[in-house]
C-alpha cells in the first residue's frame, strides 16, 4: 500500500511541474528566417550567424566558420568551411522550442546539435 501511495504523490507532484517546451520542426524557409535572423547560434566553443542572403560566419574552436546555405523543401541545406577544412554538403532538420535550436544532418537521421539563440 505504501508503494502505491508512494507512485501516487509522485504523478501529482509530476503533473503539477510546469511542461518543458517541445521541439517543433521548422518547415519553412520564411520560418527559418524569422527564427535565427539577428541572432548567433551559440553552444560551446561555436557561435554562427546565419543571414538571410544565405551567408554562414562565425567561429568553432577558435577557427573561422564560412558557408552557405539554401532552404530546399523542409530542410536547411549547407555547405561549410571550418578551419579551411571543407565539412561537405549537407541537408539538414531544424527544430526549435523558442530558445534553443536543434539541428540534425542527414535530414534528421544523423548527428544532432543544440544551440542557444542569442
Amino acid at each position: 500500500m505504501k508503494v502505491f501511495a508512494a507512485t501516487l504523490s509522485i504523478c501529482a507532484i509530476m503533473a503539477a511541474a510546469p511542461a518543458f517546451a517541445e521541439y517543433q520542426k521548422v518547415t519553412s524557409r520564411s520560418d527559418f528566417v524569422s527564427l535565427v535572423g539577428g541572432k548567433t547560434l551559440t553552444r560551446p566553443l561555436v557561435k554562427l550567424n546565419i543571414a538571410p542572403n544565405g551567408s554562414i560566419t562565425g567561429s568553432g574552436a577558435s577557427w573561422p566558420v564560412t558557408g552557405k546555405w539554401q532552404w530546399q523543401g523542409e530542410y536547411l541545406c549547407r555547405s561549410l568551411v571550418w578551419g579551411g577544412d571543407d565539412l561537405g554538403y549537407n541537408c539538414q532538420e531544424v527544430r526549435t522550442n523558442g530558445t534553443r535550436v536543434r539541428i540534425t544532418s542527414d535530414r534528421g537521421a544523423g548527428e544532432s546539435a543544440d544551440f542557444r539563440l542569442r
